[in-house]
């Protein structure tokens, strides 16, 4: 008799930038900064992420500052040890450029997390889910991934296990 091996599932978990600050006209696009409901919200996630048991060994980000400060306030109020690297690819991503970031995960890693824009972020969900979901600011998505290894990520090869959207959790 022989025994079926099972494919190892990685875990990719995609999450909104927080709300960001429009204030000021003059800054550029890259630079605007979380406005106040943004510096609440992002560490909201990252408590709530630790309260689930949601940790991923890496967080990839775009270096946009409302990207990269959701990304540092998630971490810091998860407390979580994972790696945290910034990757311009995600600024303005379509589809395939969240693909090939990806796709670059080393294999050792079984979870991952990328911090980035929309509307890439909703079309990233659709491509590997087949799902379409709106993704308010600082929403969080979770997938399981039905891959070996992450240059395996393909569309289609996903599965939405939930979507986490900050005013469905509490007023804030």
């Amino acid at each position: 008799m022989s025994v079926k091996l099972c494919p190892l599932m990685k875990t990719l978990f995609l999450m909104r930038h927080a709300k960001s600050s429009w204030n000021d006209a003059s800054i550029a696009d890259f630079d605007r900064p979380l406005n106040d409901r943004g510096e609440r919200t992002a560490p909201f996630m990252g408590r709530f992420m630790r309260e689930k048991g949601f940790e991923p060994s890496m967080i990839i980000s775009s270096p946009a500052v409302r990207a990269k400060c959701t990304a540092q306030l998630v971490k810091d109020a998860a407390g979580f040890l994972s790696d945290l690297k910034f990757d311009e690819r995600i600024y303005d991503a379509h589809p395939q450029a969240l693909l090939q970031v990806v796709s670059e995960i080393d294999n050792s890693r079984e979870t991952a997390m990328l911090v980035g824009h929309n509307p890439g972020i909703e079309g990233f969900i659709r491509f590997l889910t087949g799902d379409l979901e709106p993704m308010p600011t600082a929403a969080l998505a979770v997938i399981d991934l039905n891959i070996d290894s992450w240059n395996d990520v393909a569309d289609g090869c996903g599965k939405l296990k939930c979507i986490f959207r900050p005013r469905d959790l509490t007023p804030l």
